[in-house]
């Protein structure tokens, strides 16, 4: 093979061989770069059976986009040979690690969260590897795990098929079976069905002999090592006499228990536990012993979930806190979203308000003192307020969900909750509080601002943002809030307002805030929030400003309510922006997310690519603009900022720094320097909007100046002049296909088609407020439009002269369960390809006390 051309890949060398193929160093003479070179043996070749697996591995391995997972560059045929490309590693395997003795517990635990890092990146896709095992593990001269051969990796069945999560039996011939049995896990070796619980166990396997340097299980012949795996527990003087500390031998045996329902539920539960017990998150380790749980629940819809309860089930051991150590108590345990938590006036009942296995939101209680609960006879109802005297509700009914999680657009109501009909009060109050009295503050919604109002009518506080998480002091004086000064962003300060209107900034504005409640005493807020990210932790500021952290743990806290009694109520969320792409004769969609916070811009032209926003953690704290192309190829992260659009020649795209004032940067999509333009006439540019004209000579985008609020501008490329092209409080839509007019959407979400020489403006017969235009048709006659919090959504073309509307696209995420909300939605101008973003949010409901 030396010297042979393979494709454009020249053979420099063989530097190893699997179980269904040889590996040859190679040279990619295209891009002038050495790659791995993975060849099917000939003797293997007229195997369908070999044929298949190997083509399947090419094809789950190039799915996965992880630094932790091998990545493939390249798949095709030498004539009848198949062959993958991948990058090429530089280290060695896991294997020959082992050979020099145990790994340091440091080092190893390192390389198990790495691994464990992986498998998150692969279950999340329902690919399960299968074949864990030290030589399928390398570990690179940087000491980065990679894991190698997704050979035998099976994808699991989609989620919306009704049928267990894996009906897949373990792949047999002639008596063999696929994998190395030391490794392998019980039901695997039964034949029996396998999943993502399956790689935990060969996991804990690999972890064993990492920290001993010996096998878990062992054997003089292959069947004494299978009747091992199936009946033996690991030796546990290997452990002992390693001085491998408790708390890692509890996290062993988890993974190696015989039954798949007994170990780990997910990666993400083992995750935490080794970043928990490492000491590389901020809880603190004692000895503790895992709790065996059985559960049915899809791992698709609920891995993130009970990611949480891994961090429970040793909390009260694990928090070392200046007086007693915290109590939890987990009581909820559907699939889902929990919107809304409080304390019935007994300080003991629990109501909330839910949306459970893809079911509308409705409420719920506790039975008794057990976690058991009841629906109530309100449904499409989102919790509010519970009154502290009588146990009067407050309620939205019949609104539309947003990524807040609160109900816009809905009637506030009030009802007792012993049972009655609501009483309906205020349309589009999203938050509402009752003082000691029995009287409601609400947050209402009103000619396009967001207003606190006590009592109703009377308003204490307009933000031209908005405002949650309203609650009275314990003696009914002041009123605390979040303040969020842009609309639906979750950027936000605790604030206190008294009845006369009186206002008092009380934290900083952190990057992502919410929940809110007094403690009994009445000296202390306590709030979640963080300065970076979205992992909100538990925080509490006195009255005088002076703010300290009461919990902090690796995943979301959401505040819902303190009993009289200080017990705390929280629900801890899993939260997701996910992205995903279609065509419209395509009955299903791509699923193109990158990492766990992105949002679509543009479709390009001929529908091969997608510009998107990356504002997950990984992207940094300015955010990422990327490309995708839609055959499943890798993304291409062009440059920092908020992304825009892309120019008709499809060789610019827009991005807006934060806080960059008046500034946008053209990043080249191939070759090329990148361009800043300085925007004249303008002090601030309004990041999430900015689109090409036509031509490709201006940009229409939002912004402000001093002394006035946000409108849309066209900005002159050349020279940077900014001009105002709609009324102040009026940002940009959609630009017409010849250039010359606007869809303008006001405050109030009300549109109308602005014409950029002048004139009063167009409105479309029966749009109302609940449509979102994404995109004019080709002809300029009409616009792709949407209505948020509808699910699933369905993208409508609708007649600008006439208003007719008619149905184009549904789209319907592949995973259902948890989300609150299908937006941004892109669609081409030709009606032909759409991309779409959609909010999961998965919960679980939480008892505290301790906490002080």
């Amino acid at each position: 093979m030396i010297g042979k051309l393979v494709g454009h890949y020249r053979v420099l060398e063989k530097i190893g061989a699997g179980g269904m193929g040889e590996v040859f160093r190679a040279r990619d003479e295209r891009l002038g770069r050495d790659v791995a070179l993975k060849l099917i043996r000939p003797a293997s070749s007229d195997s369908p059976d070999h044929l298949h697996r190997f083509e399947h591995e090419a094809r789950a391995a190039a799915a996965l986009n992880h630094p932790n997972i091998v990545a493939i560059f390249d798949v095709g045929f030498d004539g009848t040979t198949p062959y993958i490309v991948s990058e090429l590693l530089e280290g060695k395997t896991l294997r020959q690690r082992l050979s020099e003795g145990p790994i340091p517990i440091r080092a190893a635990t390192g390389y198990a969260l790495q691994i464990a890092q992986a498998l998150i990146a692969a279950h999340e896709r329902r690919i399960v590897h299968r074949d864990l095992k030290p030589e399928n593990l390398f570990i690179t001269n940087d000491d980065r795990v990679k894991i190698l051969d997704f050979g035998v990796a099976k994808l699991q069945p989609s989620a919306e098929e009704n049928r267990s999560i894996e009906v897949l039996t373990t792949i047999t011939k002639h008596g063999a079976v696929v994998g190395t049995v030391a490794y392998m896990a019980p039901e695997q070796l039964r034949g029996k069905s396998v999943d993502h619980r399956s790689d935990i166990f060969s996991f804990g396997a690999i972890l064993y002999e990492m920290l001993t340097g010996s096998r878990a299980f062992h054997g003089e012949t292959e069947v004494d090592t299978m009747t091992a795996v199936l009946r033996e527990e690991p030796p546990s003087s290997k452990l002992d006499e390693a001085a491998i500390p408790s708390v890692y031998q509890d996290v062993l045996r988890h993974c190696l228990e015989k039954e798949p329902d007994d170990r780990f539920q997910s990666a993400k539960d083992l995750a935490f536990a080794l970043q928990t017990i490492s000491g590389s998150s901020p809880v603190k380790t004692s000895d503790f012993h895992w709790k065996s749980r059985k559960n049915n629940w899809l791992p698709w819809a609920i891995s993130a979930v009970l990611a949480t309860a891994v961090v429970v089930l040793g909390l009260a051991q694990l928090l070392q806190a200046p007086a007693t150590q915290p109590k939890y108590e987990r009581l909820t345990f559907e699939s889902g979203t929990i919107y809304a938590a409080r304390f019935a006036s007994d300080g003991h009942t629990v109501l909330y308000s839910a949306a459970w296995n893809n079911q509308p939101v409705r409420l719920f209680s506790t039975v008794g003192n057990s976690t058991l609960s009841q629906p109530l006879q309100f449904s499409d109802a989102n919790l509010l307020g519970v009154s502290r005297k009588g146990d009067d509700l407050a309620l939205v009914m019949h609104g539309t969900q947003s990524g807040q999680l609160e109900i816009a657009n809905g009637m506030l109501a009030s009802a007792p909750m012993a049972g009655g009909s609501p009483r309906e009060l205020l349309s589009d109050a999203r938050w509402a509080d009752w003082d000691p009295d029995g009287k409601l503050a609400v947050v209402h919604y009103d000619e396009g601002h967001c207003r606190l109002e006590y009592p109703l009518g009377k308003v204490l506080y307009r933000s031209d943002g908005w405002i949650g998480n309203i609650r009275f002091s314990p003696d009914g004086k002041s009123i605390a809030f979040m303040d969020h000064p842009v609309l639906w962003d979750n950027r936000g300060k605790v604030r206190l307002i008294d009845g006369a209107g009186h206002v008092r900034t009380l934290t900083q504005e952190w990057e992502s805030a919410g929940g809110l409640a007094w403690r009994p005493d009445g000296k202390e807020i306590w709030f979640a929030a963080v300065n970076k990210g979205s992992n909100l932790n538990l925080m509490a500021v006195e009255v005088s400003g002076k703010t300290r952290t009461l919990l902090d743990l690796p995943v979301a806290i959401n505040l819902q309510d303190v009993a009289p009694d200080g017990r705390v109520l929280v629900s801890l969320n899993s939260t997701r922006l996910s992205m995903e792409y279609t065509t419209v004769d395509s009955k299903e969609a791509l699923d193109l997310a990158w990492h766990d916070w992105n949002s679509p811009r543009e479709i390009s032209r001929d529908g091969k690519f997608l510009l998107f926003e990356d504002a997950s953690e990984a992207a940094g704290p300015n955010y990422a603009v990327a490309t995708r192309k839609v055959d499943g190829s890798l993304p291409v992260r062009l440059g920092e900022g908020s992304s825009g659009g892309l120019s008709p020649d499809g060789k610019w795209a827009i991005s807006i720094l934060p806080n960059s004032n008046a500034q946008i940067t053209l990043l080249p999509l191939g070759a090329g320097e990148q361009k800043i333009v300085n925007i004249s006439g303008l002090d601030h540019v309004q990041s999430g909007w900015a689109r090409f004209f036509p031509g490709g000579q201006h940009i229409a985008l939002n912004g402000s100046q001093t002394g006035h609020a946000n409108r849309c501008y066209s900005v002159e490329l050349s020279s940077g002049v900014a001009k105002p092209v709609t009324p102040e409080g009026v940002v940009c839509g959609p630009l017409s296909p010849d250039g010359h007019s606007l869809v303008g959407t006001a405050a109030d979400r009300s549109i109308a088609i602005y014409s950029l020489g002048g004139g009063s403006p167009q409105l479309v017969p029966n749009f109302g407020t609940n449509f979102v235009a994404v995109q004019w048709t080709d002809d300029g006659t009409a616009l792709y439009c949407y209505r948020p919090g509808e699910f699933p959504s369905q993208v409508y073309r609708v007649e600008i002269a006439t208003g007719k509307t008619q149905g184009v696209k549904e789209l319907k995420p592949g995973v259902t369960a948890g989300v609150v909300m299908v937006a941004p939605i892109v669609v081409s101008r030709d009606g032909k390809y759409f991309a779409y973003s959609y909010n999961q949010t998965l919960s679980a409901l939480y008892l505290i006390s301790g906490l002080h």
